[in-house]
């Protein structure tokens, strides 16, 4: 018996398949990645020794996704499958994850106009695949589930209190790969260091920042939307709402299109006019402005987070980098530690180039670390316990 675990994000659909359901162990895994650019490929390894890459000629996340349901029908191990994990982005009120149900999907369905972004890719994976395994069971872990814990003061948006009511207020993603870090950071340095002040940067083609203090998350980035905050690939995080007034004004921009705009062709896109793709983008910095302006706002942007965080937690002992960004960037992970040595934090260059567990100097006052994230295991973890897989 397997668990497949899926997880959709902003620009990659990662999958992973787990033997041992009561202590799951990965045996297979692989993503779609650069969804939306050139070079969209599939691709896999096994703990056998299997491995591929595929190009894929899809344009976009629906077509994506029905490549990659297609392939995994296709896989032998596709037949050992016990039960099928989702994370799902927007929970809204969700702090469990959830047996798949007709009336969950609608309630997701209901979401989309919350996340069009995540929720219809996500939607289309769990139709697609009830479609060729129709008895499996299904289970949503939802990404805004670790950041329930926000007190009041961090959930509040300064709007009209009546929003409230509905359910607009700050919500906070990528939690699953929160949750993971918190448990592998008490794993690598004790259950102390979880009760400490610890900032994680979750910083992908996706970005956020958040604030833990005593293992319970304080504040985050990312609000109602995971659009706001640190700008992104495509998404420019936070902005003027004037602006919005502004181009109606000036361009006869619509909502729709400044939404079009602020998610889909902005952040490092936006800026850079080239790619998304920080790879892209660092390499091209020395002859080209606007892939080096590109990045040099997305350091500044995650430096002034760590800044605020520091204050809301009174300090930090822990600082953790993760995610595509956090954990093969070398050289942003440095930009943005720089100047910090007021807050305690002191980079060891020869670890940071080394992508070392711990990248701070033995005398620095704040560990930094960088953690590979495993969203796809937090997922079928959370599949063996609500379904019982274990007993």
């Amino acid at each position: 018996m397997s668990i497949l675990s899926i997880n959709g994000g902003s620009s990659s659909i990662k999958f992973a398949l787990f033997g041992r359901v009561e202590r799951p162990e990965r045996e297979l895994g692989g993503k779609v990645d650069r969804i939306g650019v050139s070079g969209t490929s599939l691709e896999f390894s096994a703990v056998d020794g299997r491995s591929g890459n595929r190009h894929l000629s899809t344009g976009n996340h629906i077509s994506a996704a029905r490549a990659l349901v297609d392939w995994l029908v296709s896989q032998s191990l596709f037949a050992s499958v016990k039960a099928i994990g989702h994370r799902v982005v927007h929970g809204m009120e969700h702090t469990e994850p959830a047996l798949v149900t007709p009336a969950l999907l609608d309630e997701l369905r209901r979401l989309v106009p919350v996340d069009p972004d995540h929720l219809p890719i996500e939607i289309e994976l769990i139709d697609a695949l009830t479609a060729a395994r129709p008895t499996l069971p299904h289970v949503v872990c939802f990404d805004t589930a670790f950041h329930r814990s926000m007190p009041r003061v961090a959930q509040l948006l300064p709007i009209p209190r009546r929003y409230d009511a509905k359910g607009i207020r700050r919500y906070g993603f990528h939690g699953l790969s929160y949750g993971y870090l918190m448990e592998e950071l008490g794993r690598l340095a004790g259950k102390t260091a979880t009760r400490g002040r610890v900032i994680l940067a979750h910083l992908g083609n996706g970005a956020s920042l958040a604030a833990v203090l005593d293992g319970r998350s304080i504040d985050t980035s990312m609000s109602f939307t995971p659009t706001s905050g640190l700008l992104m690939g495509t998404r420019s995080g936070d902005l003027d709402p004037g602006l919005a007034s502004y181009l109606e004004r000036s361009e006869q921009l619509s909502a729709g299109d400044f939404f079009a705009m602020a998610t889909e062709q902005s952040g490092l896109l936006g800026v850079s006019e080239t790619s998304s793709d920080i790879r892209d983008l660092l390499e091209r910095g020395a002859t080209d402005v606007r892939a080096a302006e590109a990045v040099a706002l997305f350091c500044y942007q995650a430096k002034k987070y760590v800044g605020a965080y520091a204050a809301a937690l009174g300090g930090i002992d822990t600082l953790v980098f993760s995610g595509g960004i956090g954990e093969n960037a070398a050289a942003v992970r440095a930009r943005i530690c720089e100047g910090l040595g007021f807050l305690g934090i002191e980079l060891d260059a020869s670890r940071n180039t080394a992508h070392a567990a711990v990248i701070s100097t033995d005398g620095s006052l704040a560990t930094v670390r960088v953690i590979r994230t495993d969203e796809e295991l937090m997922i079928a973890r959370s599949v063996s316990r609500v379904l019982h897989l274990g007993d």
